[in-house]
């Protein structure tokens, strides 16, 4: 059984499976915001490192869409910087401290712009705000936002990975847009299990997840939308999940998001 746990950047799912039984019934599928709460939060009711064991992580999302209202007159990422320069313009996300609202940070770092981050409760209410002009600026998933792109709705001036999304190959990386040295990965998804679930049980659900990754037609969804399969072991995941931690925790100190 599949239950969609929203709510404070993932926290009240993971909450759930911080207090569930041990025995590999009960397991956490989450995005990198898992990693990137405790920077973020000043109080938290689990410990990522404590009550949890790294099962294996799914998939590494390469980058966002940088895309743009239609109505805005810019019709590239340098002439974004131009026009924010003379006015002000306003980013959406699904909310703080997830991968949109660094990716936006960061775009303001290297950019010295002050875009305005505007978080929403959820990823489609952050997609109707650009679509219906409350925002100008929105970093998708290729997921998400490429059908929008495609049908005319919005505009994509950038992709923030290291290189071109392969669905919109016309779309320049941010980097070669005009702000060098600029990539920001969208983050990971993972699997976690509570802690003290046995190693055996660890190694098991590990395994039938890689195995799921390889599935060429699985493979291929994937990478269509702009993520790496990946299906690390346990012990593997766990070393790049701590490092992550730190990673994020002065990625959100740089873009001075306070805790709250």
């Amino acid at each position: 059984m599949i239950d969609n746990r929203g709510g404070a950047n993932g926290i009240l799912g993971s909450d759930i499976v911080a207090k569930a039984t041990p025995d590999g019934y009960t397991l956490l599928n989450t995005s990198f915001g898992f990693a990137v709460n405790p920077a973020i939060r000043k109080t938290m009711p689990f410990d990522v490192v404590k009550d949890f064991v790294p099962v294996t992580n799914v998939a590494l999302g390469l980058g966002y869409l940088m895309v743009v209202n239609p109505q805005l007159p810019a019709k590239n990422v340098k002439e974004l910087i131009a026009l924010a320069k003379t006015r002000p313009i306003s980013y959406s996300t699904a909310g703080v401290g997830n991968g949109q609202h660094l990716a936006g940070a960061l775009f303001n770092m290297k950019t010295g712009i002050e875009m305005l981050h505007v978080p929403y409760k959820g990823g489609g209410p952050a997609v109707n705000a650009v679509l219906g002009g409350e925002v100008q600026v929105h970093f998708p998933a290729g997921s998400v936002g490429v059908p929008y792109v495609k049908a005319g709705r919005l505009r994509a001036i950038g992709f923030t990975g290291a290189e071109r999304l392969s669905s919109l190959p016309d779309v320049p990386t941010v980097a070669e847009a005009g702000v060098p040295g600029y990539v920001a990965d969208a983050g990971w998804h993972g699997v976690f299990a509570p802690a003290k679930t046995p190693a055996a049980v660890v190694l098991k659900v590990q395994m039938a997840i890689r195995k799921a990754l390889q599935d060429p037609k699985v493979h291929k969804h994937f990478v269509d939308n702009g993520y790496e399969p990946k299906g690390d072991s346990p012990v593997e995941w766990g070393k790049a999940f701590r490092a992550d931690l730190k990673r994020y925790a002065e990625i959100a100190r740089a873009a001075k998001i306070e805790a709250q």
